[in-house]
């Protein structure tokens, strides 16, 4: 299962404590590192058991899991960015006040508007979880459809894949299986998506790459690697230093 996949089968209240528990580990919704249970995991002199440690990571490496959500693509949490803003100095204990004053906008019942229209926004989102939710139960036709990566950076009809067409274009395009060679670039946009999603999940997600070491992998599953490349960053895939120095997996 991709990290996206962890993801988005996570429970509401998984992602808001920002990681999943397993069996034998604590994996973090967020990047997908994972904290085996058991283990006594040192930081600064002290020592930590595996449910706190995970805890600790997420403050450590992504600061809070409300400005991670809030980072996602606004395709994702269907937020504007002004109500981005606004959620992010509310969240930082600003009174309405402080708000108005510092985004230099309206007057303070300008924000308590805005905070309203916010909570219009969760009623709304609650509602429509709440029916999704029966959905399930009722609709015996429902196509199980693969979730788009976090980072998706435009979702549309492309992103509408079920699961037999992933596995029906990964056949097509990865004939000796998904650890060989692609034998062609896909010309359809949606089948593009669905094997550079492939290739990415061959790469390592905690890995910074040289753009010589990234070029050798590429290579090995293309001979066009420069174009994957290009399409791995162009889609969300993959981020870089603006140098070319540094690559690496979005988490």
């Amino acid at each position: 299962m991709s990290q996206s996949d962890v993801f988005w089968s996570a429970s509401l209240e998984e992602i808001k404590q920002g990681y999943k528990e397993e069996a034998n580990y604590y994996v973090c919704l967020l990047c997908g590192e994972q904290i085996e249970k058991g283990v006594i995991y040192p930081h600064e002199e002290v020592l930590y058991e595996a449910k706190r440690y995970i805890r600790l990571h997420i403050e450590n490496t992504h600061d809070s899991v409300f400005n991670y959500l809030l980072n996602l693509d606004k395709k994702l949490t269907g937020l504007t960015e002004h109500q981005t803003t606004l959620l992010k100095h509310f969240y930082a204990g600003k009174s309405d006040k402080e708000v108005q004053q510092e985004m230099e906008i309206g007057s303070s019942s300008t924000i308590r508007h805005h905070r309203f229209v916010l909570k219009e926004k969760e009623r709304q989102a609650k509602t429509l979880l709440a029916i999704m939710e029966l959905l399930k139960e009722k609709d015996q036709y429902a196509p199980a459809f693969v979730a788009p990566h976090k980072h998706a950076t435009m979702l549309d009809d492309r992103y509408a894949v079920t699961a037999e067409e992933q596995t029906k274009i990964l056949n097509k395009y990865f004939i000796e299986g998904l650890t060989g060679p692609l034998n062609k670039f896909p010309p359809n946009e949606k089948q593009r998506l669905v094997v550079l999603r492939a290739i990415a999940g061959r790469l390592d997600a905690n890995a910074k790459y040289n753009e010589k070491d990234l070029n050798a992998i590429l290579k090995e599953i293309y001979n066009d690697y420069v174009l994957i490349r290009r399409y791995l960053i162009e889609y969300g895939f993959l981020d870089r230093k603006a140098n070319g120095s540094a690559y690496w997996l979005k988490k």
